[in-house]
């Protein structure tokens, strides 16, 4: 199926897409293509491996690979890597022989145009990359491990002479809706990585946070302003819904947290996204169509 008026937009949340990754592995294994896909943070590791239509890949990134040693950890960390090893993760296990090779050829094969963001340190502001900003594979995936940069626990990447991080700490909030809006769509399936009704609370310690990141105030800021920007585009979502111009994917049985590297608690979520996704099924068929 071919859904070219529908828009897919897929939220981050770091190993609780691990659920999420339940969704794509179905889409993939039935053929479905949208007129734009687009998403922050893990929601751009999906972007980019369900527009690489590898199957084994949109499963492997959050279960086998988020769990083996070399993907981060404690000792990575001490060694200043990151509590996630994100230059391995992206630049190192998708290059070409890596242990998950990224299909660079099939990714540009597909005419889908795309959206990924992440966020200027330097101005707390949004960017975002569609297909015409990767001039090779590395350039893709130095992007993309941009948009799921949390500072503090991963090293900052520079891309042409700027700091980036995680794309859900500039105006979008980590919900690409209204890119997606922008880019001319009035149909959305949204892929959500927390529970409905869910409102991210305000920080209860923003002076700590200034502290943490003294080096880079403007992050700081933009993560003391992110559940108000978070919560506004979840409302807008949640909008577009009522009107029955949105799909919405809540998880039901969600327990793990953006930093689990348990591999049986990552296998069980991609299980539950699996089984919940095809209960659900019918419904997304029927809106699609």
């Amino acid at each position: 199926m071919h859904a070219k008026d529908v828009a897919l937009v897929i939220e981050g949340g770091g190993m609780r897409n691990a659920y999420t990754a339940g969704c794509i592995d179905q889409l993939l294994a039935h053929d479905i293509h949208f007129g734009w896909v687009g998403g922050v943070s893990a929601g751009a590791s999906h972007t980019v491996n369900f527009l690489s239509h590898d199957r084994q890949r949109s499963r492997l990134s959050f279960v086998e690979l988020a769990s083996d040693p070399k993907s981060g950890g404690v000792k990575s960390m001490l060694r200043g890597k990151g509590y996630f090893n994100v230059e391995y993760i992206y630049e190192t296990a998708g290059a070409p022989g890596g242990d998950i090779p990224f299909d660079w050829e099939t990714f540009c094969q597909d005419p889908t145009p795309m959206c990924i963001a992440a966020t200027r340190a330097d101005t707390g502001e949004n960017v975002y990359w569609g297909r015409e900003d990767f001039a090779d594979l590395y350039d893709l995936m130095r992007k993309a491990r941009a948009s799921s940069t949390l500072p503090g626990l991963m090293p900052v990447p520079e891309i042409d002479g700027v700091e980036y991080v995680d794309g859900a700490l500039g105006e979008s909030g980590g919900l690409l809706i209204q890119a997606a809006i922008d880019a001319g769509f009035e149909k959305f399936l949204v892929l959500r990585s927390k529970p409905r009704g869910y409102i991210r609370p305000e920080l209860s310690k923003p002076a700590v946070v200034r502290k943490l990141l003294r080096k880079r105030p403007v992050v700081a800021e933009a993560m003391i302003k992110r559940p108000a920007r978070y919560n506004a585009e979840a409302k807008k979502i949640d909008q577009l819904e009522a009107q029955g111009q949105a799909m919405v994917f809540y998880p039901e049985q969600l327990s793990i947290e953006n930093t689990e590297r348990n591999r049986e608690k990552l296998e069980h979520a991609w299980n539950c996204g699996v089984e919940q996704t095809k209960r659900e099924w019918d419904s997304w068929m029927e809106f699609l169509s």
